[in-house]
Protein backbone atom coordinates (compact mmCIF):
# COMPACT_ATOMS: atom_id res chain seq x y z
CA UNK A 1 0.00 0.00 0.00
CA UNK A 2 1.25 3.11 -0.89
CA UNK A 3 0.68 7.30 -1.71
CA UNK A 4 1.29 8.08 -5.42
CA UNK A 5 0.78 10.82 -7.62
CA UNK A 6 -2.52 10.74 -9.53
CA UNK A 7 -1.46 8.86 -13.32
CA UNK A 8 -3.67 7.44 -15.84
CA UNK A 9 -1.95 3.65 -14.77
CA UNK A 10 -4.69 3.72 -12.25
CA UNK A 11 -7.88 5.19 -14.36
CA UNK A 12 -9.54 2.08 -14.23
CA UNK A 13 -10.13 1.43 -10.92
CA UNK A 14 -10.61 5.73 -10.25
CA UNK A 15 -13.34 5.49 -12.34
CA UNK A 16 -14.99 2.83 -10.46
CA UNK A 17 -14.82 4.25 -7.55
CA UNK A 18 -16.00 7.85 -8.92
CA UNK A 19 -19.21 5.60 -9.86
CA UNK A 20 -19.03 4.19 -5.83
CA UNK A 21 -18.78 7.86 -4.64
CA UNK A 22 -21.57 9.20 -6.74
CA UNK A 23 -23.66 6.71 -5.66
CA UNK A 24 -23.05 6.70 -2.26
CA UNK A 25 -25.91 9.22 -0.44
CA UNK A 26 -23.48 10.32 2.68
CA UNK A 27 -21.10 11.38 0.46
CA UNK A 28 -19.91 15.24 0.55
CA UNK A 29 -16.72 15.04 -1.84
CA UNK A 30 -18.72 17.81 -4.26
CA UNK A 31 -15.19 17.25 -6.78
CA UNK A 32 -16.20 13.45 -6.92
CA UNK A 33 -20.11 14.04 -7.14
CA UNK A 34 -19.60 16.09 -10.26
CA UNK A 35 -17.00 14.75 -12.09
CA UNK A 36 -18.99 13.57 -15.70
CA UNK A 37 -17.28 9.85 -15.87
CA UNK A 38 -18.09 9.85 -20.02
CA UNK A 39 -15.35 12.82 -19.84
CA UNK A 40 -13.12 11.41 -17.79
CA UNK A 41 -13.02 7.97 -19.93
CA UNK A 42 -11.95 10.18 -23.29
CA UNK A 43 -9.56 12.14 -21.38
CA UNK A 44 -8.29 11.19 -18.13
CA UNK A 45 -5.06 12.22 -18.81
CA UNK A 46 -6.34 15.85 -19.08
CA UNK A 47 -7.72 15.30 -15.14
CA UNK A 48 -4.29 13.88 -14.09
CA UNK A 49 -2.94 17.29 -15.32
CA UNK A 50 -5.18 19.68 -13.38
CA UNK A 51 -4.38 17.48 -10.42
CA UNK A 52 -0.95 18.21 -11.25
CA UNK A 53 -1.10 22.36 -11.94
CA UNK A 54 -2.99 22.62 -8.73
CA UNK A 55 0.27 20.73 -6.73
CA UNK A 56 2.39 23.69 -8.43
CA UNK A 57 0.06 26.54 -6.99
CA UNK A 58 -1.10 26.95 -11.52
CA UNK A 59 -5.15 27.76 -12.58
CA UNK A 60 -6.49 27.67 -9.09
CA UNK A 61 -9.71 29.10 -8.07
CA UNK A 62 -9.66 32.24 -6.49
CA UNK A 63 -8.95 31.69 -3.07
CA UNK A 64 -7.05 28.21 -3.70
CA UNK A 65 -4.08 27.68 -2.36
CA UNK A 66 -1.44 25.10 -4.08
CA UNK A 67 -2.34 21.33 -2.63
CA UNK A 68 -1.14 18.52 -3.83
CA UNK A 69 -3.43 15.01 -5.09
CA UNK A 70 -2.10 11.85 -3.55
CA UNK A 71 -4.01 8.35 -4.29
CA UNK A 72 -3.53 5.29 -2.04
CA UNK A 73 -3.08 2.22 -4.15
CA UNK A 74 -2.93 -0.89 -2.98
CA UNK A 75 -1.96 -3.83 -5.35
CA UNK A 76 -2.52 -1.39 -8.34
CA UNK A 77 -5.76 -0.56 -7.30
CA UNK A 78 -7.44 2.87 -6.28
CA UNK A 79 -8.53 2.75 -2.56
CA UNK A 80 -8.37 6.52 -1.66
CA UNK A 81 -7.01 10.11 -1.72
CA UNK A 82 -5.31 12.18 0.36
CA UNK A 83 -5.02 16.28 -0.29
CA UNK A 84 -2.19 18.22 0.89
CA UNK A 85 -2.69 21.61 0.90
CA UNK A 86 0.78 23.67 1.43
CA UNK A 87 -0.38 26.70 3.11
CA UNK A 88 -3.83 27.80 5.68
CA UNK A 89 -6.13 30.33 4.43
CA UNK A 90 -8.60 31.34 6.61
CA UNK A 91 -11.16 29.40 5.51
CA UNK A 92 -8.91 26.46 5.63
CA UNK A 93 -7.38 27.31 9.29
CA UNK A 94 -11.36 27.52 10.44
CA UNK A 95 -12.69 24.01 8.92
CA UNK A 96 -10.37 22.30 6.01
CA UNK A 97 -6.50 22.06 7.77
CA UNK A 98 -3.54 21.04 5.62
CA UNK A 99 -4.73 17.31 5.17
CA UNK A 100 -7.70 16.13 3.55
CA UNK A 101 -8.55 12.40 2.75
CA UNK A 102 -11.06 9.99 1.81
CA UNK A 103 -11.51 5.99 0.95
CA UNK A 104 -13.92 4.74 -1.14
CA UNK A 105 -17.03 3.54 0.11
CA UNK A 106 -16.29 -0.25 -0.70
CA UNK A 107 -13.16 0.12 0.82
CA UNK A 108 -14.19 1.86 4.03
CA UNK A 109 -13.46 0.27 7.89
CA UNK A 110 -10.54 -1.53 6.65
CA UNK A 111 -7.92 0.61 7.88
CA UNK A 112 -7.28 2.05 4.73
CA UNK A 113 -8.01 5.50 6.33
CA UNK A 114 -5.76 5.50 9.10
CA UNK A 115 -2.73 4.07 7.03
CA UNK A 116 -3.57 7.22 4.12
CA UNK A 117 -3.11 9.57 6.76
CA UNK A 118 0.05 7.79 8.23
CA UNK A 119 1.49 8.23 4.73
CA UNK A 120 0.48 11.90 4.56
CA UNK A 121 2.22 12.67 7.54
CA UNK A 122 5.65 12.60 6.21
CA UNK A 123 4.83 14.11 3.07
CA UNK A 124 3.46 17.18 4.46
CA UNK A 125 6.58 17.25 6.84
CA UNK A 126 8.58 17.23 3.90
CA UNK A 127 6.81 20.93 2.59
CA UNK A 128 7.65 22.60 5.68
CA UNK A 129 4.98 22.05 7.35
CA UNK A 130 5.81 21.32 11.64
CA UNK A 131 2.75 21.29 12.63
CA UNK A 132 -0.58 19.88 10.44
CA UNK A 133 -3.92 20.91 11.35
CA UNK A 134 -6.36 17.69 9.93
CA UNK A 135 -10.40 18.57 10.95
CA UNK A 136 -13.57 16.40 10.87
CA UNK A 137 -17.25 16.54 11.30
CA UNK A 138 -17.70 15.73 15.26
CA UNK A 139 -20.34 12.87 13.62
CA UNK A 140 -17.52 11.26 11.74
CA UNK A 141 -16.25 8.91 14.28
CA UNK A 142 -14.25 6.84 11.85
CA UNK A 143 -12.43 9.84 11.15
CA UNK A 144 -11.98 11.29 14.82
CA UNK A 145 -10.55 7.67 15.44
CA UNK A 146 -8.08 8.27 12.37
CA UNK A 147 -7.02 11.18 13.20
CA UNK A 148 -6.54 10.32 16.93
CA UNK A 149 -4.59 7.37 16.37
CA UNK A 150 -1.96 9.08 14.09
CA UNK A 151 -1.69 11.37 16.99
CA UNK A 152 -3.90 14.34 16.81
CA UNK A 153 -4.74 16.64 19.57
CA UNK A 154 -8.12 18.09 19.32
CA UNK A 155 -7.32 21.60 19.96
CA UNK A 156 -11.09 23.12 19.60
CA UNK A 157 -14.66 22.17 18.30
CA UNK A 158 -16.38 24.96 15.76
CA UNK A 159 -19.87 25.26 15.39
CA UNK A 160 -20.36 25.93 11.77
CA UNK A 161 -24.03 26.98 11.83
CA UNK A 162 -26.73 26.10 9.40
CA UNK A 163 -27.43 22.71 11.14
CA UNK A 164 -24.49 21.66 10.62
CA UNK A 165 -22.36 19.65 12.89
CA UNK A 166 -19.44 20.71 14.39
CA UNK A 167 -16.19 20.82 13.21
CA UNK A 168 -13.52 18.82 15.23
CA UNK A 169 -10.02 20.51 14.84
CA UNK A 170 -6.46 18.71 15.25
CA UNK A 171 -3.25 19.23 15.34
CA UNK A 172 -0.40 16.54 14.25
CA UNK A 173 3.14 17.55 15.51
CA UNK A 174 5.61 16.51 12.64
Amino acid sequence: MQLVLPSSEYKESFLEAVKEYQKDKSNDRVDILFLNTTLLKDDFQSYVDKLEDRSHGKNLPNGYVADTTYWLVDNNEFIGRVSLRHELTQNLLREGGHIGYDIRPSKRNNGYGKKALELALPKAKALGITKALITCDETNIGSKKIIEVNGGILENSISMGNGKPQKLRYWIRL
